[in-house]
């Protein structure tokens, strides 16, 4: 069966500077092992599929599959997702406000002008490291004692933990041992300097079947360490964050805390749309 299909960037205005993502609407009919097999055969972070809710709050349900297996939620994917239905002539029940269902529930996706933007879904997991574990990052990152200014747990599902250091600059420099960070979905931080378009450059580097990746831009972790660093007085309630600097690309994730409701915002390129037979 034909069914359409879209390939997008991700956290970019620019095509080729961001996150790619792959969507398959009208997916229903597709059972797990052939949504997995396309995800593979893609090989992108994630590949989406588009369902009709089954939440009757809900405007559409999609499911998140990367090569490895599927997520109950994903930053990226969720934004590009809902541009693809809308796109593809979906109409929200309310105006302004899409409300997207998922492995984790319904998660709300604000309108403003071409950009979207997603509530930042409750963190399954908070609070500062374990002494071990932080031992382990410093070791896998190459860290001098007191070169990690902060740390904690994030996870809002995928298992992110995170650790602040004092500038962009170190972030990008770092060259992950994965034989010591193995499996771990570790998330770093550091502040750019005064002048720059964004407040704070990411890295997002994760394990996952004996294999090492580095996520170009990613929305759950910068969701979850926005919660974490405007809690804390780390961060102002708005701002902007760069990521992907070191595999050559350019993404900028725009964050805004509404009254004690964290949105990340990005903006979606299209860079393919035809039809795809599964």
């Amino acid at each position: 069966m034909k069914r359409r299909f879209d390939q997008l960037d991700v956290f970019s205005a620019e095509p080729l500077r961001g996150n790619p993502l792959a969507v398959v609407h009208d997916a229903t009919g597709l059972d797990d092992a052939r949504m997995a097999d396309f995800a593979r055969w893609t090989n992108l972070s994630e590949t989406t599929f588009l369902l009709p809710p089954t939440d009757p709050q809900a405007d559409y349900r999609v499911r998140i599959f990367t090569p490895a297996g599927e997520l109950p939620f994903a930053g990226h994917p969720t934004l590009g997702s809902c541009h693809a239905w809308l796109a593809a002539g979906g109409r929200p029940r309310q105006e302004g406000v899409v409300m997207q269902q998922c492995g984790v529930g319904l998660v709300a996706v604000r309108r403003s002008g071409k950009r979207l933007a997603f509530a930042a879904p409750p963190l399954k997991r908070s609070g500062p490291l374990e002494p071990e574990l932080l031992e382990r990052i410093e070791r896998g990152l190459g860290l001098s004692a007191g070169e990690v200014l902060r740390h904690q747990w994030v996870d809002n599902g995928p298992g992110w933990c995170a650790v602040l250091l004092r500038e962009a600059a170190r972030v990008l420099a770092l060259r992950p041992d994965w034989s010591v960070l193995g499996d771990l979905k570790l998330g770093v931080v550091g502040a750019l300097p005064a002048g720059h378009e964004a407040r704070f450059e990411l890295r997002a580097l994760f394990g996952s079947g004996g294999m090492a990746f580095e996520d170009p831009v990613t929305g759950s972790l910068n969701a979850s360490v926005a919660q974490w660093l405007i809690g804390a007085g780390l961060a102002p309630e708005r701002y902007v964050a760069s990521q992907g600097t070191v595999l050559k690309r350019a993404g900028r994730v725009y964050i805004e805390c509404l009254d004690g409701q964290v949105w990340v915002g990005g903006d979606v390129a299209a860079c393919v749309q035809g039809e795809v037979s599964l």
